[in-house]
């Protein structure tokens, strides 16, 4: 087994031209054991969500871009270090900005759907993140900014189109 541990500083990050940091991350989701995908795609997926490091509630894995690697290596990246999960990066959701809340500077993420495929029973940050499989009800009542409601909700609506055009070619 490879032991991993998290990226630590900020010296490879890739910054907004204000200055900013680029951040990407992603919404981890799975279907429901045993459910069959309906017309309400939301009641039949789960999605994955994770403790902030400073406890203020529940997040989806997000951080920053570095340099030396891809957009689809930082956040499969984010995806281990925070939630310890593994999967088949799919659509973009959007780009938002937001205000850091420790640093009071806008920030730029970059949010994407990830088809989890395997869920790690050791990740990098376990000693300092939670994770939990929720309903999507649950995830846009427990989430904290609205970007990732919006995430979320673009999330639902990219799934639902696709189960309605797998369903109208079958």
């Amino acid at each position: 087994m490879v032991c991993m541990v998290s990226r630590q500083g900020r010296e490879l990050q890739r910054k907004t031209k204000s200055g900013g940091r680029l951040v990407v991350g992603c919404i981890p989701y799975k279907l429901k054991e045993g459910e069959p995908i309906g017309s309400r795609i939301d009641e039949t997926i789960e999605v994955l969500v994770i403790s902030s490091q400073k406890g203020h509630g529940m997040m989806f894995p997000k951080g920053g871009w570095e340099e030396d690697e891809t957009i689809d290596q930082a956040v499969a990246r984010e995806a281990i270090e925070e939630a310890g999960v593994r999967g088949i990066l799919q659509a973009r959701l959007g780009c938002w900005n937001y205000i850091s809340k420790r640093y009071n500077i806008v920030y730029e993420g970059v949010m994407y759907a990830l088809n989890v495929t395997n869920e790690l029973p050791m990740w990098p940050e376990m000693n300092v993140r939670n994770r939990k499989w929720v309903s999507v009800a649950e995830a846009r009542e427990g989430c904290q900014h609205k970007w990732m409601t919006d995430a979320l909700d673009r999330l639902v609506s990219q799934l639902s189109m696709r189960c309605m055009q797998e369903t109208a070619m079958a």
